[in-house]
């Protein structure tokens, strides 16, 4: 069993940064892929990026690449995602969530958290 917590979202302006993580406990880390999908008004629940077990291999949605960074530390346990150059229409909930496959499909992620709010607006 594996928990997550996210935090570090608000309220930013566009082309602003925001930094979010994703703290785990329970389970043995390092054997997950932790994947950041998000809901933006109106959407189904998309896929943004994911780092697998390691941290060596990193995956982005096409909307992500190039701006947005994952990065883990599988010491303290975290997953931590970059946004640089952000946009009104990534306003949204992020989620990050534990699979034991390296993947961007939403159906193989066993474990998920509460998620955390993002709004990019001027």
């Amino acid at each position: 069993q594996v928990q997550l917590a996210e935090s570090g979202g608000g309220f930013v302006q566009p082309g602003d940064s925001l930094r979010l993580s994703c703290a785990a406990s329970g389970g043995t880390f390092s054997e997950f892929a932790i994947g950041w999908f998000r809901q933006t008004p109106g959407k189904e629940r998309e896929f943004v990026a994911v780092a697998s077990p390691s941290g060596e291999n990193t995956y982005y949605a096409e909307f992500a690449k190039g701006r947005f960074d994952v990065s883990r530390d599988n010491r303290e346990m975290t997953v931590d995602l970059l946004m640089n150059s952000l946009k009104p229409q990534d306003t949204g909930v992020y989620y990050c969530a534990a699979s034991r496959r390296y993947t961007n499909s939403q159906a193989q992620y066993t474990y998920w958290g509460q998620g955390t709010q993002v709004t990019v607006s001027s």
